[in-house]
């Protein structure tokens, strides 16, 4: 019971996704597996060079399945649309994967108690020192945002941050959603000239931008806020037991020894 046996199934692999009744905490406990969903990127869940997995939301939910008593299955999902789908259709039991805690997602989604910070920004390239003032891409504030396409991932938290900005600045701006690749590819394709602008995870973008010294990623398009797991609304005690440990662990030396692995800062010092 206190061995955790980790199955992961990667997204190269096309496994096919059985629809099912969600599950609560009882049901999981008596089939002994839990199924998480989270995104494949450089901080959540990603492959070494050894085949072996790393990530933050990977080790965490990692720990919670060993203190358990539980084996973890868990599936990298590209799209955040696609997570929050395979949720409510019963295919996973918790997206352990950083989700806005505001009333958008409370209204559909069961929220843990928060585990990070972070906010949204825009990637974009660095003006050229030849740009003309007047013509350059380059967005220096939100008001710059008008008329301009942003790439986000299908059904991205940020959209209505965007939509909200619209109001705001009494302008258009045109939404571009991908559903094949996540925030690191869109941050990419910023980078290689494939698109202008995409609005990705601040903690994401700081985690690429030494690879990518073309792009600039300082405009904010969302305030810092809390973001957290999230289970299906049929699942209230699976909600209970994570956030009972979650309060317990988050407050161990291996968790802040975890936290700084990967944020490269103390959980404490927001």
């Amino acid at each position: 019971m206190g061995v955790v046996a980790v199955l992961i199934a990667t997204l190269w692999r096309g496994k096919e996704k059985v629809v099912s009744t969600p599950r609560d905490y009882p049901a999981i406990s008596k089939e002994g597996i839990l199924r998480a969903v989270t995104e494949y990127n450089s901080i959540s869940y990603f492959l070494n060079e050894d085949n072996t997995i790393s990530g933050f939301n990977y080790e965490l939910i990692k720990a919670f399945a060993h203190n358990q008593g539980l084996q973890l299955e868990i599936v990298p999902e590209m799209g955040f649309d696609n997570r929050t789908k395979a949720l409510s259709n019963g295919v996973y039991d918790v997206i352990a994967d950083g989700i806005p805690t505001t009333n958008q997602w409370k209204d559909s989604l069961l929220l843990t108690t928060p585990i990070t910070l972070s906010r949204q920004v825009l990637v974009q390239r660095k003006p050229s020192p030849q740009a003309d003032s007047t013509t350059t891409k380059f967005v220096k504030s939100q008001l710059d945002l008008a008329h301009k396409t942003l790439y986000v991932e299908k059904g991205s938290p940020s959209i209505l941050r965007i939509h909200n900005i619209e109001h705001e600045i009494a302008d258009t701006i045109h939404i571009e959603e991908v559903e094949k690749y996540g925030p690191e590819q869109l941050i990419a394709m910023v980078a290689h000239n494939n698109i202008d602008y995409a609005v990705v995870d601040e903690v994401i973008a700081k985690a690429l931008i030494d690879s990518f010294p073309q792009l600039d990623i300082h405009t904010k398009i969302s305030f810092t806020q809390f973001y957290s797991w999230g289970v299906n609304k049929e699942s209230p005690a699976l909600l209970d037991s994570l956030n009972v440990w979650l309060k317990a662990y988050t407050n161990s030396k291996e968790y802040r020894q975890m936290y700084r692995k990967y944020f490269k800062k103390d959980p404490l010092a927001y």
